[in-house]
């Protein structure tokens, strides 16, 4: 192994060295807990410390990281306290998750170290959205991202690659090549030669780096970086490695031919440069013991400290506080002027207040820039923004919505149209795993309202007339709002848009030019978690959302005699259910109507916590109506008879007889 220290002190050589020592000597004391119990499971970097050890030194301490499993290194050389890493790995209270999750799952803000997922991919769009974030605010920073090589198989690889270059954001991503993912080998996972080629086909500088060689990868790294920080524009870095273990120690390395380790060994990062190190008289053995003493003493300490700690305790108010974000809901008064507007101009119209409200706050999505957006919200806001704050996207939705994430973490806003509520499905992963629980694993705000046109009735088939809200429902962690009318639309975007935890903002497309309402023309807000009770009556409650909140006024307005509650839920998550407990309670009877297919809609929720809570009131069954369980489709009279309206009456009039 060929070392250049050029341009590289003395110190730096010797700080480089202790850097990947300690690292070492920590995994060497785990696995040892390992065995005995002490800790659950271990993913082994060793024989890869030299890459997080010299991306880290040559990155800014406060330059956000990404790291993976496999870069211990990237904490320790960012001095994060090492008894809170041990208290992480035993599932303690002074870790970084409280107890909720293990190994590197997690991040912190106070070391600007942002914490991976299982599901890998999405971080890399984070660091997108960091970086983007660096770039808007005119900060000379780099982000790097790691990955391994199975990950790189991942479409959210190819997506954050692709956004990066497109917008020129200085992001490092460092792939870790070493040879498998899990047992898979690299020959099963991608056909070119070099990794590092891929970032040809993204108009990508990219660049092959020996990860074993300590002074290789700083010196490159440290340059890079500082061009970067300079002339923004991302770097594709593939380091060649191998790891000495398994993917995790359970999973052992049987499927590894004997003569690659022995090969690998022989190029052992640390080994080879200590060796190196000592032929050039920088250290010598007593030193060497000295530093080792010294590491030794360091996770002595801190294990006792963690060890000492209690376990952690579980605690039912603690637990579901942390779930999201405190919101100091404030209430913005409306004046009283007045406008007639659609629903569609009342979001547009609340969109942009906001933006004039929140200088930190980008609008992201497909085609919303010049275009306006294909129901034209955003018309016109790129005269009135730029186009660094109302940004067209590729056609990537998982890159997009991690990049809102990264925004959040860098200390901005983020709204993200998803062109239509049906293509959130390409953007399931970080909505649900990432926006959704990162509050609770590590406290960290999801500033994120994904804006979700949605909806039936307009003849748009199986792929763009879902409203797939129950997706989300379900999903501790997203707030859900629906709203059915321009007033409620623009009050409850505002407040969304305030709050900082992620928000789906669903937005019915039928509705969006056919209701009108007289809306405040300046800026205001509503609370989320309050339904809106429309009519009153003492016969029977109906409780509906969205399209289904008009369909029941255009029945009762037919059939006057019907003396019914009728409650617009206007958010689902969190769910306004003493307005309907208050309401059944005086009716006694109950009817849930949703656009949504039935089974395991928000009726059903509805409808069970009303026969747990108010079961005594009740004079009869509860009923749901809902549309039918198969794909929306597309021509006129199947999609009548798909969606509810016309049977709403029929279990109406059944409900009011029994």
């Amino acid at each position: 192994m060929q070392y250049d220290t050029t341009k590289i002190s003395k110190a730096t050589q010797i700080s480089l060295y202790t850097r990947m020592q300690k690292p070492r000597m920590i995994e060497e004391k785990m696995l040892i807990l390992l065995r005995q119990g002490k800790i659950s499971k271990w993913f082994s970097g060793i024989g890869q410390e030299a890459i997080s050890v010299g991306v880290a030194s040559a990155m800014l301490p406060e330059e956000y990281m990404l790291p993976m499993h496999r870069n211990l290194g990237v904490f320790t050389t960012r001095n994060v306290p090492l008894y809170r890493l041990f208290a992480q790995w035993q599932g303690k209270a002074s870790g970084f998750t409280k107890g909720r999750d293990r190994s590197f799952h997690f991040g912190t803000q106070e070391f600007n170290i942002v914490g991976m997922i299982s599901h890998l991919g999405p971080q890399l769009g984070v660091a997108d959205g960091i970086a983007l974030a660096d770039v808007l605010q005119a900060r000379k920073h780099v982000t790097a991202v790691f990955t391994g090589e199975g990950g790189t198989s991942e479409g959210d690889f190819h997506e954050a690659l692709n956004v990066a270059a497109v917008w020129n954001l200085p992001v490092l991503f460092c792939i870790e090549n070493n040879g498998y993912g899990l047992s898979t080998p690299a020959s099963e996972q991608y056909k070119c030669e070099h990794l590092a080629d891929k970032g040809k086909g993204y108009g990508m500088e990219s660049h092959i780096i020996d990860g074993n060689n300590i002074l290789e990868v700083y010196s490159m790294v440290n340059a890079l970086c500082k061009r970067m920080r300079k002339n923004p524009a991302p770097v594709l870095l593939e380091f060649k490695t191998f790891r000495m273990r398994g993917h995790e120690e359970a999973s052992g390395i049987k499927y590894v031919p004997e003569e690659l380790l022995a090969a690998w060994s022989e190029k052992d990062p640390i080994a080879n440069y200590e060796e190196f190190l000592i032929n050039e008289g920088v250290l010598n053995a007593k030193r060497i013991g000295e530093l080792k003493k010294e590491i030794e003493t360091e996770i002595k300490d801190n294990l006792k400290r963690a060890f000492e700690e209690d376990e952690v305790n579980y605690n039912k108010i603690i637990e579901l506080n942390d779930v999201f974000k405190q919101f100091d809901y404030k209430i913005v008064t409306p004046n009283n002027k007045l406008k007639n507007i659609r629903l569609v101009d009342a979001i547009s119209e609340g969109l942009k207040q906001s933006m004039e409200k929140h200088d930190k706050l980008i609008i992201m999505g497909q085609d919303i820039a010049d275009y306006g957006g294909v129901f034209k919200v955003t018309e016109g806001f790129v005269e009135a923004f730029g186009k660094d704050r109302v940004r067209n996207t590729p056609i990537c939705e998982s890159a997009i919505v991690s990049a809102a994430m990264g925004l959040s973490i860098n200390g901005m806003k983020a709204v993200m149209e998803m062109q239509f509520a049906d293509f959130a499905s390409t953007g399931f992963n970080p909505i649900v795993n990432y926006l959704a629980k990162s509050h609770y694993r590590w406290n960290e705000k999801a500033d994120v309202v994904i804006r979700m046109p949605c909806g039936g009735g307009v003849g748009a088939g199986p792929f763009h007339s879902q409203t797939n809200e129950a997706w989300f429902t379900k999903t501790p962690g997203l707030k859900v709002v629906y709203p059915a009318f321009p007033y409620d639309a623009k009050g409850l975007l505002a407040t969304a848009i305030n709050d900082p935890n992620p928000v789906l903002f669903f937005e019915h497309k039928g509705l969006y030019r056919s209701i009108y309402q007289e809306v405040p023309t300046d800026y205001y807000t509503l609370p989320m978690g309050k339904a809106s009770v429309l009519k009153e009556g003492d016969v029977v409650t109906i409780v509906s959302y969205g399209l289904g909140v008009h369909w029941a006024l255009e029945t009762l307005e037919k059939h006057p005699d019907i003396n019914a509650d009728l409650i617009d839920l206007r958010t689902l998550m969190p769910l306004d259910m003493e307005t309907v407990y208050a309401s059944v309670k005086k009716t006694g009877k109950l009817i849930v109507l949703q656009e949504d297919s039935l089974f395991g809609g928000i009726a059903s929720d509805i409808s069970a916590l009303v026969t747990e809570n108010c079961f005594e009131y009740l004079d009869a069954p509860i009923k749901r109506v809902a549309s039918m369980e198969t794909p929306i489709p597309f021509a006129k009279n199947l999609e009548s008879g798909y969606l509810p309206k016309e049977r709403f009456l029929e279990e109406l009039s059944k409900l009011l007889d029994y």
